[in-house]
C-alpha cells in the first residue's frame, strides 16, 4: 500500500502547535491516579465486606492501570521538556510494581520503526488475527500469571543471573522487556541507559525479594499478598484486552508503509468506556502511530482537527471503530476462520 501523502501532510500541518508536553497535565494526572490506586488497594486489603473489597479492587485496577500506562509516554517523551518525570514514575509505580521503565524503553520505539513494524524484528507484534483460536485465551492466561512471573524474574532469576553469566544472557534477552514476540531477543544496554537499567532493576529486585521474604516468614499476611497480586493481574488483564484491539494484527511479516501501519492500527475515539480501558491517549492508537511524538493530552484535539479536515470517506476515517466489543469480536472471528484454515 502506497502512503497517503495528503493524510501525512494534513496530520503534520494541523498538529504543529500540539507537540509540547504540558507539565501541569502530566504531573497531577499521574500522581492523582497513583494516589487513588494505592489508596484503593489499601481499602481492598482492609475491607471487611467482600462487596466493599470488590469495589475498592475495581477502582484500584482502573487507577493503577492509568498510572502504569504513563510508561508509554515515557518512551516517547523528550525528557528535557518534562524533567524528573521518568525518575518519579519509577519511584512511585515502576519499581514498586516491578515494571520499571527499562522494560519498555528501547522496546516500544522499535515497534514504531518504519522497517520493523509488523515484521519478525518487531518486539510488540504477532499476526494474531491469523493464528489459531487458542492463542487468544493463552494471551489472557499470561496476564493472569504476570505478578508471579515478575516476582520470579526480579526476586529469583535476576539476582541469580548476576552470578551465573549464561542465565544473565537469557534474562536480559528474553525476560527484560514487555514484548509479545517470542522470537525477539533484546540486546544488552549501553551507556547511560545501562546505568539507568541497573538502578531500576536493583530497586525492582529488592521489592520482589522483600515480598518473597515477608510472605515466607508470615510478616506479609497471605490475604494482603493475594489481594495485591489479584489487582496487579487485573491491571495486566485490562492491558491485554486493550492490546488485542490496538491493531488488526493482520500483517504476515512484510514491512509496511506509514499509511499501512496506520490502517493496521485502531482508534476508538467516542464514548466513556474507551477512556477507562484505553486511558492516557491510547484510545487513539492509530493516530499515535501516525504522530508518535504527540503528547497524550493533545490526541483528542488532533483527532478532531484531522477528522474534520479529511472527512468521513478518507483514509483517516477507516481507522476509527466504535467499540472494544466489536474489535474483539472481529479478532476472534478472524482466528476462527483464517486461523483454523491456516
Amino acid at each position: 500500500m502506497a502512503d497517503d501523502r495528503e493524510l501525512l501532510r494534513t496530520a503534520a500541518e494541523l498538529t504543529r502547535d500540539l507537540q509540547k508536553p504540558r507539565a501541569w497535565i502530566y504531573w497531577p494526572d499521574f500522581l492523582g491516579s497513583a494516589a487513588v490506586g494505592y489508596g484503593s488497594l489499601t481499602g481492598a486489603i482492609l475491607a471487611h465486606s467482600p462487596w466493599v473489597a470488590l469495589a475498592f479492587g475495581v477502582l484500584a485496577i482502573l487507577a493503577l492501570y492509568r498510572a502504569t500506562l504513563f510508561i508509554h509516554e515515557i518512551t516517547h517523551l523528550n525528557h528535557a521538556l518534562l524533567p524528573g518525570f521518568r525518575f518519579v514514575w519509577n519511584l512511585v509505580i515502576g519499581v514498586p510494581t516491578m515494571l520499571p521503565s527499562f522494560m519498555y524503553e528501547g522496546i516500544h520505539t522499535q515497534h514504531h520503526t518504519r522497517t520493523k513494524y509488523g515484521t519478525a524484528e518487531d518486539p510488540e507484534y504477532l499476526p494474531l488475527a491469523l493464528m489459531k483460536p487458542w492463542s487468544l485465551p493463552f494471551f489472557f492466561l499470561v496476564a493472569v500469571f504476570m505478578p508471579v512471573g515478575l516476582i520470579l524474574r526480579f526476586g529469583v532469576l535476576g539476582p541469580l543471573s548476576m552470578i551465573i553469566p549464561p542465565l544473565r544472557r537469557v534474562v536480559m534477552e528474553r525476560l527484560s522487556g514487555l514484548q509479545m514476540n517470542p522470537s525477539y531477543r533484546r540486546r544488552p544496554p549501553e551507556g547511560e541507559f545501562a546505568r539507568q537499567w541497573f538502578w531500576e532493576e536493583l530497586g525492582a529486585s529488592l521489592v520482589a525479594m522483600t515480598i518473597i521474604a515477608t510472605a515466607v516468614t508470615g510478616l506479609l499476611p497471605l490475604h494482603a499478598l493475594l489481594v495485591y497480586m489479584a489487582i496487579i493481574a487485573g491491571v495486566a488483564l485490562l492491558n491485554q484486552a486493550r492490546t488485542l484491539v490496538a491493531h488488526r494484527w493482520e500483517n504476515e511479516g512484510e514491512p509496511l508503509t506509514v499509511t499501512a501501519q496506520f490502517l493496521d492500527s485502531t482508534n476508538v475515539p467516542y464514548g466513556i468506556l474507551p477512556r477507562l480501558w484505553a486511558p492516557v491517549g491510547l484510545r487513539f492508537h492509530a493516530l499515535h502511530h501516525l504522530l508518535p511524538s504527540l503528547p497524550y493530552h493533545s490526541l483528542t484535539e488532533a483527532h478532531r482537527r484531522i477528522a474534520g479536515a479529511m472527512g468521513q470517506d478518507s483514509t483517516y476515517a477507516k481507522a476509527n471503530y466504535p467499540t472494544l466489543r466489536g474489535l474483539l469480536a472481529r479478532l476472534i472471528s478472524s482466528t476462527m476462520t483464517r486461523g483454523m484454515t491456516g
